[in-house]
């Protein structure tokens, strides 16, 4: 470890990784700074490269740390060293960036340095950037959905997986829900991965529709939406050991199916994984050799638009598409009761706005089904931000509260 003139200069891989303002807290409650996230990252290099590595990624960038602002940044800084790689990526709507492909413990380090909390990779590798060699199953509960609802949705996800010839490898999100994993042989388009995704989420839907569902729309969901649309193309969630911007700094943590059964996601920190990487090694470690075929999940794609189950809706961002539903949400269709009560720019104080509106309205908050508490994630072009709803539908009309109009009502100042 050499001094810099603004921090310090690590040796990684052969490599010189500079590490500004080394003691800026990242993660002020947990007491973390910049340069444990490098050394976090140098440490399970192994694991996170397996998850990450040879695919483009976002730059998910929190310069002033978790309380602080963020912002995407799809293409690669102009100023980098000469070794960190970058693949051209094609976006749905036409345009392109370089985007850096991580493949060294150095460049995960040079991320970390940029602030870059959290690993964001395509589904791609470098090599191939048109199909996808791995479907991620997206398990994310609504709000108040219990972590043992996740993990015996997790299950049966498990068992539709084998049962089509495929290999799911499971970690916590670092979040509230669960991530299935399964690698696939590059040989399907974006679209058909997705539609295989869609399959399956209505496969664990029909088996379990009172635990799951494959519905879109907010207003529509209960217990844990399996997210096919994470499988669209420009979609990226965070990967193994991608730590998380919360504040004890959680980590998404692979996990074998029986640890799932008995761990707490809270447990998985910066702090305790590198530990346990170093003890048990990365339960992941087989991911690369059990490679399998879409070709029954489409099948049962094909079985499901026979019977009269196409397309589904797609993210707004994403142009029409052939076959696709009407893009609108049921209370815009139906005119249900839905009230938008407030906007943030981080998901905890969307959630908390929430709990301030159900004790400024406990006549209202009484009637409410967990679901019907609606947080969306919205997400710009280079930013995200929280809209927050809440569903009255089961609430007595002499128990509503007046809300303004969500049309009233402006994204907040940033």
């Amino acid at each position: 470890m050499a001094k810099a003139a603004d921090g310090i200069e690590l040796e990684v891989d052969g490599h010189r990784v500079a590490v500004s303002h080394p003691d800026k807290l990242l993660f002020p409650e947990a007491g973390l700074t910049k340069l444990d996230l490098v050394n976090y990252y140098v440490s399970v290099a192994e694991g996170a490269l397996r998850g990450a590595g040879g695919r483009p990624c976002v730059l998910v960038r929190y310069p002033n740390g978790v309380g602080g602002e963020f912002f995407f940044q799809k293409r690669a800084p102009e100023s980098r060293p000469d070794w960190v790689e970058v693949s051209t990526i094609r976006f749905p709507s036409g345009r392109t960036a370089e985007e850096v492909v991580p493949r060294s413990a150095a460049t995960l380090a040079w991320m970390a340095n940029l602030g870059c909390i959290e690993l964001h990779p395509h589904p791609v590798r470098a090599e191939d950037l048109e199909h996808p060699d791995e479907l991620r199953v997206d398990l994310d509960p609504v709000p108040g959905v219990a972590w043992p609802q996740i993990r015996e949705v997790a299950a049966v996800a498990r068992e539709v997986l084998q049962e089509h010839g495929l290999v799911g490898w499971p970690k916590t999100s670092g979040s509230r829900g669960i991530h299935v994993i399964t690698r696939i042989a590059p040989q399907w388009t974006f679209d058909q991965v997705r539609r295989a995704a869609l399959a399956l989420a209505r496969e664990v839907e029909r088996r379990v529709p009172k635990l799951a569902t494959a519905a879109w729309w907010k207003e529509e969901r209960h217990g844990v939406f399996v997210d096919y649309n994470q499988n669209a193309k420009d979609r990226t969630v965070a990967s193994a050991y991608s730590v998380r911007p919360r504040p004890d700094a959680r980590v998404s943590t692979p996990v074998t199916w029986d640890e799932l059964q008995a761990c707490d996601p809270a447990d998985f920190t910066l702090k305790t994984v590198p530990a346990r990487f170093r003890k048990i090694g990365d339960p992941h470690a087989g991911i690369d050799q059990a490679v399998g075929s879409l070709e029954s999940l489409l099948e049962l794609s094909a079985r499901h638009e026979k019977d009269g189950q196409g397309d589904a809706p797609w993210p707004p961002h994403y142009r029409k598409q052939a076959g696709e539903p009407t893009r609108a949400p049921p209370s815009a269709r139906k005119a249900k009761p839905v009230v938008e009560v407030a906007r943030a720019d981080r998901e905890a104080d969307a959630i908390a706005a929430a709990e301030d509106w159900k004790q400024k309205h406990p006549r209202a908050a009484a009637h409410l089904e967990p679901a019907d508490v609606l947080v969306d994630r919205m997400r710009g072009s280079s930013s995200l931000w929280y809209r927050v709803r809440i569903n009255l539908e089961h609430v007595p009309v002499k128990d509503r509260p007046k809300e303004r109009p969500a049309a009233e009502k402006d994204k907040p100042a940033r």
